[in-house]
């Protein structure tokens, strides 16, 4: 765990919401983000953490360590765009080219399918990428992690000299059940919390998207399981765990 101290020059985002103010630094090439709603940080990490036992490559998906900025919990990542590279969310993208809102457009599709057939023709005419196979992993991911935060702000492409390619997997903290309002930790086992969990963008439901998508990766589960046993107790471990050892009886 990396424990720093940093001044405000480094402030490169300080957004405030009903929330909440997410604060995130940059300095000496990592990204720094504050805890805001729960553990975050915990959730980054352990969230690529995990993914260091999957089959992807480690060059989509951003590794993050836990730690503290200023006495205070949070998380960083190193830099991961060469010189000339721009980081463009969808909803950045759509913006750009129709002045509009992406998820205000997506929430007037009537279906699912809807949804998501608009998002990839949108981003294939834009951009001559297919996110489909990018998505297949997000939402493989999400479905495990329990992430409730997957906006289209939290789904990028990244650019260079007129060419496109899908960034790395990123921003997972809002996961783990850490910030769920619903969640009663003092009345409710795991099993009950979980059932609480709303998805986006394009679903409420995690499975809907991943049975769509289909299988991004793969994990060794046992390895993963072995990890997490050695890490500290805390809920968003449990949950990990909890999630873990059900797709595996499921299988």
């Amino acid at each position: 765990m990396f424990d720093e101290k940093i001044d405000e020059r480094y402030i490169i985002t300080q957004e405030g919401t009903s929330e909440g103010t997410q604060v995130k630094y940059y300095k000496d090439n990592y990204w720094y983000k504050l805890d805001r709603d729960g553990r975050e940080g915990l959730c980054e990490y352990l969230s690529s953490k995990l993914l260091t036992y999957s089959d992807l490559d480690e060059q989509e998906y951003i590794l993050y360590e836990e730690g503290r900025v200023n006495s205070r919990n949070a998380c960083r990542s190193q830099n991961y765009l060469k010189n000339g590279e721009e980081f463009i969310t969808l909803y950045r993208l759509y913006y750009n080219e129709f002045g509009s809102n992406l998820a205000e457009v997506l929430a007037r599709i009537d279906s699912m399918e809807g949804r998501i057939r608009y998002t990839l023709d949108f981003v294939k005419n834009s951009t001559g990428l297919d996110i489909s196979d990018y998505l297949a992993k997000i939402f493989t991911l999400d479905r495990i992690i329990l992430n409730e935060d997957r906006h289209v702000n939290n789904i990028a492409i990244i650019s260079y000299d007129n060419e496109f390619r899908p960034a790395p997997i990123f921003d997972n903290g809002r996961s783990l059940l850490t910030a769920n309002v619903s969640v009663r930790w003092q009345l409710d086992d795991i099993s009950d919390s979980v059932r609480r969990v709303t998805a986006r963008p394009f679903s409420g439901s995690h499975q809907d998207m991943y049975d769509y998508f289909g299988e991004g990766f793969k994990i060794n589960y046992k390895a993963a399981l072995e990890w997490l046993y050695t890490e500290p107790q805390s809920r968003e471990r449990d949950v990990l765990i909890y999630q873990i050892e059900k797709l595996m009886s499921d299988e």
